[in-house]
């Protein structure tokens, strides 16, 4: 019985921790990021992959090539090269606020960001 009440008081500090406070929030970001490379290893390493035809992004595609330059779309076409490339620029740009794309002016990257 004495197990289950240590074990409860465990739980219970680690939830204040996660909840209250940033103390686990580094530990937490570096554990995504190293399983997120290792996701990204074992995808690179098994070769195969599902090619998913998503409408959504050609659809965003064909809308914003009117808004954008020729450097702009290019690196439009960048970004949309794979799943993990989307979610790159998403966490690089669309996640913090203030921050610049060194191609994108601030209403096409705010466009992208709304849409992706």
């Amino acid at each position: 019985m004495r197990g289950w009440i240590i074990l409860a008081l465990i739980a219970g500090g680690l939830y204040y921790l996660y909840t209250e406070t940033d103390k686990l929030d580094e530990p937490i970001a570096e554990t995504q990021m190293v399983l997120k490379k290792i996701e990204r290893k074992l995808d690179s390493l098994t070769g195969t992959q599902i090619i998913r035809v998503d409408g959504r992004l050609q659809k965003l595609k064909a809308e914003i090539g009117q808004r954008l330059t020729a450097a702009e779309l290019s690196e439009f076409d960048a970004v949309l090269t794979d799943k993990n490339s989307v979610m790159d620029f998403k966490e690089s740009y669309c996640e913090k606020s203030g921050v610049s794309h060194p191609v994108f002016d601030k209403e096409n990257l705010l466009f992208i960001c709304d849409n992706l």
